[in-house]
């Protein structure tokens, strides 16, 4: 005799996500959905290391925050739980080596796949728009461009040559060269 089949639920919570076992994806809710994508692939990895790099050479020179890009528990709520691919967020915050401090982020990066491009341009653009990041990109490795959005944008600016991001505190710009970003590896 079989088992029956459990029915998951249809709202989660951040605590619900947190039980759920490892199981090589990332789980996410916003706003009590659920979301599951498998590990990116290679090329996203890449791009993201690149990408993170640029901002943490950055922050050494404009010590205004810390750039991660690890699997992090980033949550405004108890229907909200986030793992950015890469974010920024202050000095004060990260030092607390508290995730439930971590509440403001100064930028957030997400590196479209293929399972995730509903998620990103969607329920995490809304989502970061309405908590106030105040610059959002969403990194496009197929059509090599970068969709930049602010709390207020109705439609996202693209950036198909250059990134720019001036936080609050800094005292010179970040500029990353999307042609560096993007340049395929060499082949042997």
């Amino acid at each position: 005799m079989g088992m029956p089949a459990l029915q998951a639920p249809e709202f989660w919570t951040a605590d619900m996500v947190r039980a759920l076992p490892d199981d090589g994806c990332r789980h996410e809710t916003v706003h009590g959905e659920l979301f599951v994508t498998p590990a990116p692939r290679m090329w996203h990895q890449i791009v993201n290391d690149r990408l993170t790099n640029a901002l943490r050479n950055y922050l050494l020179r404009e010590p205004v925050g810390m750039v991660l890009n690890l699997d992090a528990d980033i949550s405004w709520g108890p229907d909200v739980l986030v793992q950015p691919d890469i974010y920024v967020a202050p000095l004060a915050e990260m030092e607390t080596l508290d995730w439930a401090r971590v509440q403001t982020l100064l930028l957030v990066v997400e590196i479209l796949s293929p399972s995730s491009v509903r998620i990103d341009r969607f329920a995490k653009r809304r989502l970061y728009q309405e908590v106030n990041v105040p610059l959002y990109w969403i990194v496009d490795t197929e059509n090599r461009h970068v969709e930049c959005w602010t709390p207020d944008a109705v439609t996202p600016g693209v950036e198909r040559e250059r990134l720019a991001w001036h936080p609050s505190g800094a005292s010179a710009p970040c500029s990353i060269e999307l042609d560096a970003l993007f340049t395929p590896l060499r082949k042997t």
